[in-house]
């Protein structure tokens, strides 16, 4: 991919948004997760273009960093909906009814784990463990912390989300 085209599939916000962050690192390749983010944050997901372009900008191959994309469950690299929510199944969360939890939000959403609501208002994903099994069943919507899930109460909590 040429300078041109990287320009062309990144931002001029983008690049200088992930300049900055590589300026407080040791070396490129240190941004991988932030530069990732960051597209993410922009777009919505990290596209295969997006990608290489920023594999290019940060010295590095896209099998790299594909595989570091791949890796976190938070680099969406596929497209979602305007709202992710994802469903803690851990250990503490099954032991307090995630296992209902997660039948009635398919239920309420009327699509199943990996899928999009056809209007593309919400993607829902199962989470390993969302750290707070104190609160537990948990899910998130976004970045937004949901403990304590009353599985009744959910046609409420998805109102607040357009």
């Amino acid at each position: 991919m040429s300078d041109n085209q990287l320009v062309t599939a990144l931002s001029s916000e983008e690049i200088a948004e992930i300049e900055t962050e590589i300026s407080h690192l040791p070396d490129r390749e240190s941004a991988a997760i932030d530069a990732l983010m960051i597209v993410q944050r922009h777009r919505g997901w990290v596209s295969d273009e997006s990608l290489f372009a920023l594999a290019q900008l940060l010295e590095m191959s896209s099998a790299e960093l594909d595989s570091i994309a791949t890796f976190y469950n938070l680099i969406f690299r596929q497209p979602v909906g305007r709202h992710v929510v994802m469903v803690c199944d851990s250990v503490s969360c099954y032991v307090m009814g995630a296992d209902q939890l997660a039948t009635k939000v398919q239920d309420e959403l009327g699509i199943k784990f990996g899928e999009t609501t056809n209007d593309g208002r919400f993607t829902l994903l199962p989470i390993v463990c969302l750290g707070a099994c104190d609160r537990a069943p948990t899910m998130m919507i976004d970045k937004d912390l949901i403990g304590l899930v009353d599985p009744s109460s959910l046609q409420d909590v998805f109102s607040r989300y357009e």
